[in-house]
């Protein structure tokens, strides 16, 4: 019953946001609203005060234009609204377990104790129920200075850059480890094949964590468990050692990947939302890059192939030391928590309580829910499996470049491992560009945003995923047909990652913004089911790459990929023109378009888990 009356304030919700008329009306989400029974309840009233009186405006009365701005305003924040009632959902049949209503006791109750008699039941259960005091609450992290929302991504990227340097930097140490433990340099790769396996199993984890116990606990866990594990790495014994912990970092590193953004989506709104996702996603994709010079250089020097893993454990101690002191919680429902047990503290009245603590956790729910939620999605919502699909055969070609490149500069070209890593800052400087190509489209996106009346649609985060896949597809093709003969200058081969690297996080970027708009509330798992999918790419491209290039060439393996490159560009061009209906039939999508006249709105409801 519950879904069932969530439901219907997000359909609410969202006819509230992109309704044109002066009449601005707040919806009531119930009582346990997360914008607080004050606010849902007088809202509607103050807003048509303030409106046909001008309270707050000149004092005696407002002209139409700052009426028009004063309605403008309420728009926006019924958007705001619509948001968060995410954090409902996620109270209910989004997190795991049962609440207490739905708990199937068959033993008796034991005696109260001491022979007293139980005591008289509490009122009703929701009055106990603490919210967020209106949508300025300061305690709700999309309220936090932009200064400290600033200061929180940055702190973030850098532990997602961590994770990310720490995938490809074993890959110039390959051949040392090959040579040291006495085996093949393709066994050697498992180290790195390993790292990104562990990559794919850690969301199932950590994502159904960020969503029952918050955000903060588990990026604090995994970054203390990833530094163990590297220090692990560099002083193994033997090889075995080498590749189990490699995976068990992975599968602790897995955790920035897919939390960070969801973290992105609890602080920011539409209209920031896509910058800050940028920042994240540049430290995905800028990290393996970084990694194989400075690999090299360590490797090539006489520090050996073990600091390349004392380095990593170096950074990932940094990051585990910031995240512990000075990451706050994002996600709404565990910060209600921690104000019900200040409540309950400062007022003694122990029935003060978060909709959160009302869930009791139930293995067997716990594992339907949360940890097969991602690959339920991967299999249930198109949206997800084909945008995976394509990130992954992008994911994957950025480990095979860990191979493509040192064939195509060290050895056509002869370049040690140093110098011969220095050619990945081509694909960073597209990164760069794709970057800024996203800054300067914000404004645009901004505009429609505020013509819709504050209402985000996803497609509009497609077009750049179009541009960027012509300019990946590009971008493979040149690579191969200037990498594959010594006497063609390395500056061709080098400039080609211009395309390629623009590619790579125009897609990804753009992509990942798309599926958090699309999945707000289950942004994390989502995620989780896209990351899945493409770190198995990542970790299986590197181990054939070899064997393709030595039977194909340099030049014809260019080709074949630019050309499942270009065949995979259409996918953004349906979405964009399909997208909308798509997720108007999906289970999970919170923003779907308005329903018609006459559907029935529960109908939605009986979709949810």
């Amino acid at each position: 019953m519950d879904d069932k009356i969530l439901d219907k304030d997000l359909v609410g919700a969202q006819r509230l946001a992109t309704n044109a008329s002066a009449e601005i009306e707040r919806v009531p989400t119930a009582t346990q609203s997360t914008l607080g029974d004050s606010s849902t309840s007088s809202a509607p009233s103050v807003i048509r005060q303030e409106i046909n009186t001008g309270t707050g405006g000149t004092g005696i009365g407002m002209t139409t234009g700052q009426q028009q701005q004063r309605i403008e305003l309420h728009r926006e924040r019924s958007a705001t609204a619509l948001s968060r009632i995410q954090t409902q959902r996620s109270q209910h049949s989004g997190t795991v377990g049962r609440t207490v209503k739905t708990r199937d006791e068959r033993k008796p109750l034991p005696e109260f104790g001491a022979g007293k008699a139980y005591p008289p039941p509490l009122p009703d259960r929701e009055e106990y129920v603490v919210e967020f005091d209106g949508e300025h609450d300061p305690r709700h992290a999309m309220n936090w200075s932009m200064k400290k929302k600033v200061g929180t991504a940055a702190m973030l990227g850098f532990t997602t850059l961590v994770s990310a340097f720490t995938s490809s930097i074993f890959s110039a140490a390959t051949v040392a480890v090959s040579r040291h433990f006495q085996v093949s340099s393709q066994v050697g790769l498992l180290g790195l094949a390993f790292y990104v396996l562990g990559f794919a199993t850690g969301p199932t984890l950590w994502a159904p964590l960020s969503e029952l116990r918050g955000r903060r606990l588990p990026l604090v866990l995994s970054m203390f468990g990833f530094t163990i594990f590297q220090i692990a790495v560099a002083a193994a014994k033997d090889l075995q050692t080498v590749l189990l912990c490699r995976f068990w970092g992975g599968f602790f590193g897995a955790c920035p990947l897919a939390v960070v953004a969801a973290v992105f989506s609890d602080m920011f709104d539409a209209r920031t939302r896509g910058l800050a996702i940028t920042l994240f996603s540049m430290t995905v994709f800028s990290g393996p890059m970084l990694a194989p010079f400075i690999g090299g250089f360590i490797v090539e020097s006489e520090l050996g192939w073990r600091w390349t893993s004392w380095l990593t454990a170096i950074m990932g101690g940094v990051a585990f030391i910031l995240d512990l002191f000075f990451l706050e919680e994002t996600y709404p429902p565990v910060i209600l928590v921690a104000k019900a047990a200040e409540l309950r503290r400062r007022t003694k009245n122990w029935g003060i309580h978060a909709k959160q603590e009302e869930i009791e956790v139930d293995f067997r729910e716990l594992v339907t829910k949360n940890f097969s939620r991602p690959l339920r999605m991967l299999v249930t919502e198109p949206i997800v499996l084909l945008l995976s699909i394509y990130m992954s055969f992008i994911y994957g070609l950025l480990y095979l470049f860990l191979t493509a490149y040192p064939i195509a500069f060290q050895q056509i070209r002869g370049f040690n491992g140093g110098v011969g890593g220095l050619p990945f800052f081509g694909m960073i400087g597209g990164q760069l560009l794709a970057g800024v190509m996203i800054v300067l489209m914000q404004p645009s996106y901004n505009r429609k945003l505020a013509a819709n009346n504050g209402v985000p649609v996803p497609e509009w985060r497609l077009p750049a995923i179009t541009i960027g896949g012509v300019a990946f597809s590009i971008g493979l093709f040149w690579f191969g047909w200037t990498g594959y003969r010594e006497d063609i200058h390395w500056i061709a081969p080098t400039l080609s990652g211009l395309l390629t690297g623009f590619g790579l996080l125009a897609i990804f970027l753009q992509a990942l913004n798309y599926l958090v708009d699309a999945y707000l509330m289950f942004a994390a798992s989502a995620i989780a089911a896209n990351t899945l999918l493409r770190s198995l790419a990542g970790a299986g491209f590197p181990m054939f790459s070899r064997y393709m290039f030595d039977a194909m060439g340099v030049q014809w393996v260019g080709t074949l990929l630019g050309i499942i490159a270009a065949l995979l560009v259409p996918i953004p061009i349906a979405f964009y023109v399909y997208g909308a209906k798509i997720r108007e039939k999906s289970a999970y999508a919170p923003t779907p378009p308005p329903l018609p006249h006459g559907h029935d709105e529960e109908s939605r409801a009986e979709k949810m888990e």
